[in-house]
Formats: C-alpha cells, sequence, structure tokens
C-alpha cells in the first residue's frame, strides 16, 4: 500500500537536510580568507546548483587581523601610561594624544568606520561571497536573506560560565535584561582615560587605564593565538536556512518578489565580504523596493529579532521592517523574541548604515548569550534544528508578503 507523505513528513526531511548542511560545513576549518573558506563557499555553491537553483560565487576582500591589530593599537596607552607616570614636561602631552588617537582609532575599526588603523597596519585579503537568486530580476521588490559561512577563532573572553553562574542566581534579574554588555567599551575607554589622565595630572586615571589597556591587549593576543571554532551555530545555522529556502522554492515558487539567497565570507574580521556585495550590487538595491534579512546564529532556543546594534553606538533597525517582520512572525506562527539590541555587530549593520531597510535575526539561550558562542563546542550537535527551521519558515512567509506589496507602514495589510 502507497503511504502519502504528509506535512510532518517533510519537516522532518527539511530539519534532516539542515543538519547535513552544518555537518558537511563544520568539518571544514573556515578562517577568512583560507582555503578552508573558500572550500565551504564552493560546497554551498555546489549544493544550490544540485538543487536547480542558479548561484555563482563572487570575490570579494576583506582587512585582515582585528585581533592582532586591536591588541598592537593597545601598546601605546600601555606605553604612555607608564612612561607617563614616571616622566613629566614636554612628554605629557604629546603621550595623551597619542593614546587618546589610539582609542578613536579603536572606536572607528569596532565600528565599522572607515578603518584607517587596518588600513594602515594590515593588508586585503580575499574572500568570496556565494549569491543565489530566486525569481525574475526586474521583480518589483528584492528580498536579500544574508548569512556568512566563514568561522572565528575562540578565545577566553568568550567563556560563557560567569553569565551562566549568574542567571542561576538570579534568573528573573539576568532574563529581564534586554540590551548586552558593552563589551567592546574597555578597549577603546582605557587609552581614552589614560590620555585624559595624563592632561589633567590624574595618575589614578592614567594607570587604570594603562591597566585595562593591558588586559584588553592580553584578551586580544589570546584571540589572535586561538584556534578556529567549528562555527555550527555561528553561522553555519543561517547557510543551512539559505539551502533550506532553496529547496522549498523549488517545490513551490513565489510570484512577485525576486530573493537573493546571500552568504558572505569575512563577517567574522568584523564585516568582511558584506562590503563587496553592497559594492557591486549596490546599485540595484533600491532601499524602496529591497528588504535585507540578515540571518546569524539562528541556532539557539530562543529565536530573537534584534531592534538595534551597535558596539560604540546603537543603531536601531529599521521600524517600519522590524514591524513588519513581527506582524509575519505572529501569522506564520513562529514564536519571536523582541526587544532585544546587541553591543555586537552583525552583517546586518552594514545595509543599514547605507540606509537599506534590514532587520537581523539571532538566537539565544535564556542567559542572554547565543549558545556556545565563539566555543569550541560550537558544533552539529549541540543545536536547536527547530529554531532553525522556524527561521526558514519566517524566511520563507516574509517573502511571500513582500511579494503580496505589502512592505509594512500604517496601512500594513493582514
Amino acid at each position: 500500500m502507497h503511504q502519502v507523505a504528509t506535512p510532518r513528513d517533510a519537516r522532518q526531511r527539511e530539519l534532516a537536510l539542515l543538519r547535513e548542511v552544518i555537518e558537511e560545513h563544520a568539518a571544514i576549518e573556515r578562517l577568512a580568507g583560507s582555503e578552508g573558506e573558500r572550500r565551504s563557499a564552493m560546497l554551498l555553491h555546489d549544493r544550490l546548483h544540485e538543487i536547480g537553483t542558479p548561484s555563482r560565487i563572487e570575490p570579494a576582500t576583506f582587512l585582515e587581523g582585528w585581533a592582532r591589530t586591536f591588541a598592537e593599537a593597545l601598546a601605546v596607552p600601555i606605553v604612555a601610561g607608564v612612561l607617563g607616570h614616571r616622566r613629566t614636561g614636554r612628554w605629557r602631552v604629546p603621550l595623551a594624544l597619542a593614546s587618546a588617537t589610539a582609542g578613536w582609532l579603536l572606536a572607528d575599526d569596532i565600528s565599522n568606520g572607515r578603518r584607517p588603523l587596518r588600513r594602515a597596519l594590515r593588508r586585503r585579503r580575499d574572500t568570496q561571497n556565494v549569491i543565489a537568486e530566486l525569481g525574475p530580476a526586474d521583480a518589483p521588490i528584492t528580498l536579500v536573506v544574508l548569512a556568512h559561512h566563514d568561522a572565528a577563532r575562540t578565545g577566553q573572553m568568550f567563556d560563557q560560565a560567569a553569565q551562566r553562574a549568574l542567571w542561576k542566581r538570579f534568573p528573573e534579574r539576568i532574563e529581564s535584561i534586554k540590551t548586552s554588555l558593552p563589551s567592546w567599551w574597555p578597549a577603546f575607554l582605557a587609552p581614552m582615560a589614560v590620555g585624559l589622565g595624563l592632561l589633567t595630572r590624574r595618575r589614578g586615571m592614567q594607570l587604570g587605564g594603562a591597566g585595562f589597556s593591558a588586559v584588553a591587549a592580553g584578551l586580544l593576543v589570546d584571540i589572535a593565538r586561538s584556534p578556529v571554532v567549528p562555527g555550527a551555530n555561528d553561522n553555519l545555522s543561517g547557510v543551512a536556512v539559505l539551502v533550506a529556502l532553496a529547496e522549498r522554492w523549488k517545490r513551490e515558487p513565489i510570484e512577485g518578489i525576486r530573493v537573493l539567497l546571500v552568504s558572505a565570507g569575512a563577517e567574522e574580521e568584523l564585516q568582511g565580504g558584506v562590503y563587496g556585495f553592497l559594492e557591486d550590487h549596490g546599485a540595484e538595491l533600491d532601499p524602496a523596493t529591497t528588504r535585507i534579512l540578515a540571518v546569524d546564529t539562528v541556532g539557539s532556543p530562543q529565536l530573537v529579532m534584534l531592534e538595534g546594534e551597535g558596539p560604540v553606538r546603537m543603531i536601531d533597525y529599521d521600524r517600519t521592517f522590524r514591524e513588519l517582520v513581527a506582524d509575519v512572525a505572529e501569522d506564520a506562527g513562529v514564536t519571536m523574541q523582541r526587544g532585544f539590541r546587541s553591543r555586537f555587530s552583525t552583517d546586518g549593520i552594514v545595509p543599514t548604515k547605507r540606509r537599506i531597510p534590514t532587520v537581523s535575526l539571532v538566537s539565544l539561550e535564556r542567559w542572554g548569550a547565543p549558545s556556545n558562542y565563539h566555543l569550541m563546542t560550537d558544533t552539529p550537535d549541540t543545536l536547536t534544528y527547530e529554531t532553525i527551521q522556524a527561521t526558514v519558515d519566517l524566511s520563507e512567509a516574509l517573502a511571500k508578503r513582500l511579494a503580496s506589496g505589502d512592505l509594512g507602514g500604517p496601512r500594513s495589510a493582514r
């Protein structure tokens, strides 16, 4: 007797697909600019072609070595703090200016500014963006679903033991905090404190800033020397979403919209390949008719839409698009947490700065961190695959809503 496939069967097959994609990429060490990252891009490209989805690999470049560069820059306030403590007179102002400048350069780089520090000290490396196109190029609406396939180095600063311990002791308090701690601030404020301490002759501030700079430099050196994580959650979960969306489109295309499935390289270098994508395709991404859904680290138990992000200055995502995504999630039966803001950065912040309406989807544990974030335990067997599948559901539902002509706002159709 022939058995008819059920929707439940289809969802189970999709969960198996998500796991398969993540496992095959996680076996590759995918440091930005490495041969492994290139292999991962090729693997994704080949997988999309097997599905029947037109795709291509586009070259891009990025500035290498953020951790090593930042550690070297922090040597300036350390030296300034020590020398300034021992010397006065004509050295005081030059040392203060040098230290404050180091802090400003770090803040600029951390926040996706012009990055003169890395431009001066580091060379550009090659990376690859994988781009698949679904639907006609002349469709009235374009949705970009943006992920990344490279992986980060681990380090002591990513250890979650203290955060988990606090959550166990004060669960309600920790779960009520919806803006992550400004982890980057000591890296640029400490050098500025050294400079201010020198100018105002406050030796406590001067030496304290030098001490914090030394601690930050040590943590950064540790990252620069640490191994590359498997990166199952960050961000093979996003890569798997792209593949599942291509599979769904093959079975049921959506009329009236063009969807670009983009996996950028070198995101873990504080955003890399996404710049090349926007430079190459910016002219065709009209903010009036383009929406970008950044999918980054969606394999933790709770799916979250970020309201904004910014390591230095908080930048909110487009309000109208946020409300539309929330409305689509509710209609699709997808449980999605709101109200969260991140002091880290995803690729979604780059198009946001170019005024293209963007929303970033992430995921969190109950203690407020992504599962195994930048840890060697970020392996395929630790993921919550139901959250990844919920992200696929939401992405597909969003494409259908946009295809209907609903871009959000007061007249948003339901």
